[in-house]
């Protein structure tokens, strides 16, 4: 009996989202082995539902993947600028290629850990992260201090993560920022919000 290979052709082929987020048609193209390749996925969703985009915001998209959450947020701030980040350099050629593609000119997308290779003099409106489930809370603190620093007084860091987690974003809010507030809890993903007072 042998066994049917797939077409290795067909699967190095990009794969094409086209999509409506913050009320903004978008086309994306992914590739196997990045996060949610075939369609938006359900906690970025989440969060675009409840984010408010100024259109003046300068913002970060903290492990931005190919780019949904970032782009969408610099589609809908003309006057202002979305920086994307991600530690996988796929995902940046991929952002990069989504951002050509959108014809959005007023983002920077760096390969970057965290926020270590983000011009030390960057400050932030908007912060913003589709949290991973796999990394350790040690990694969080790390990403939850840096965006501290980053933002302006008044700036807002919105986070969506798997619900189960949410407690421990609750504390850890309140720990670094001060304060949290749970915008949406769904049956999978949460969304939180805290405030640089």
């Amino acid at each position: 009996m042998t066994h049917k290979t797939p077409d290795l052709d067909k699967l190095r082929q990009d794969l094409i989202i086209q999509d409506e987020l913050l009320e903004q048609p978008m086309t994306f193209h992914t590739t196997w082995g990045l996060f949610s390749p075939k369609a938006i996925d359900a906690g970025t969703r989440l969060l675009l539902k409840y984010l408010e985009v100024q259109p003046d915001e300068r913002a970060i998209d903290l492990g931005c993947g190919y780019g949904p959450l970032g782009l969408a947020i610099a589609k809908s701030a003309p006057r202002g600028h979305c920086t994307l980040v991600d530690k996988d350099f796929v995902a940046i050629e991929y952002a990069r290629k989504n951002a050509r593609l959108n014809g959005i000119s007023n983002v920077d997308i760096f390969l970057s850990n965290g926020l270590d290779q983000v011009p030390a003099e960057q400050r932030f409106t908007l912060a913003v992260t589709n949290l991973p489930a796999k990394t350790g809370k040690e990694h969080y603190y790390l990403f939850f201090n840096d965006i501290m620093e980053r933002l302006e007084p008044g700036g807002r860091f919105y986070v969506v993560v798997i619900s189960g987690l949410r407690q421990f974003i609750a504390r850890s809010f309140r720990e670094v920022f001060g304060n949290h507030k749970k915008i949406k809890q769904g049956k999978s993903y949460t969304v939180a919000m805290a405030i640089k007072e």
